[in-house]
């Protein structure tokens, strides 16, 4: 018996199909825009707070950081009431920069205790030499520290990139406006009453893996180089 050969044609329509169908391409700009901005702000307010607490001993630096973690305990649809009110007032309901600001709220404080930890495994001496050398204490962080925290700034933007890709709760709740849509509502809106349309589903998941992919790999080349740059010299 012959096997059957299976079309290439099929695979390729459901692609063009679901590009096709209410601007795809549009929810998967809106969603790389929301995740970069994100966790890049997300990572700048680590790298610094994680800094302060890690090297700093200051009156409420215990509260602080019981505080970050006390939210990380709290299921997210208890604050969604408030949140959603909050964001009403603020007109930023169906906009891409109140669903940033809602992320960017949400992961700091996890980011920042990410950060805190990987600044503990740095030795103090690292700053030290390069303040007795001439450097401000934030020209050490960012000329000395920062290089050799580059795993840990690499891991904690992986982090949030990938929390506010694949986030669907707040924005299916924030976000109703076509133009504003991210990725996870649109591919929620391929599920229905009566019907799942599985072949634009599948389509949409795997185009949805690529960015993902890709910022593991370009990050992995600055993990390695984190690892043997930002040495002291002897």
């Amino acid at each position: 018996m012959t096997r059957p050969m299976v079309s290439m044609d099929i695979p390729l329509a459901l692609y063009r199909e679901l590009f096709g169908f209410a601007s795809f391409g549009t929810y998967l700009g809106n969603s790389l825009l929301v995740s970069l901005v994100s966790a890049a702000v997300v990572t700048a307010i680590g790298v610094l707070g994680g800094y302060v607490l890690a090297r700093f001993d200051f009156p409420g630096r215990g509260a602080i950081m019981l505080a970050f973690l006390v939210t990380q305990m709290i299921p997210l649809f208890i604050a969604l009431g408030p949140l959603y009110l909050m964001m009403s007032g603020f007109d930023l309901l169906n906009k891409l920069s109140g669903l940033m600001l809602v992320y960017v709220a949400m992961l700091v404080p996890f980011s920042t205790i990410i950060m805190r930890g990987f600044y503990e495994r740095i030795p103090p001496a690292l700053e030290e030499a390069a303040m007795v050398d001439g450097c401000s204490r934030l020209m050490a962080l960012v000329r000395v520290i920062v290089p050799v925290m580059m795993p840990g700034i690499a891991a904690t933007f992986i982090f949030a990139f990938v929390q506010c890709w694949n986030e669907l709760f707040l924005a299916i709740t924030f976000i109703d406006s076509e133009d504003a849509k991210t990725i996870p509502v649109a591919m929620n809106s391929f599920i229905t009453q009566y019907d799942i349309d599985w072949g634009a589903m599948s389509a949409a998941t795997v185009v949805s893996v690529i960015p993902t992919l890709v910022l593991f790999g370009f990050a992995r080349r600055y993990i390695v180089e984190g690892l043997t740059s930002g040495a002291v010299k002897g």
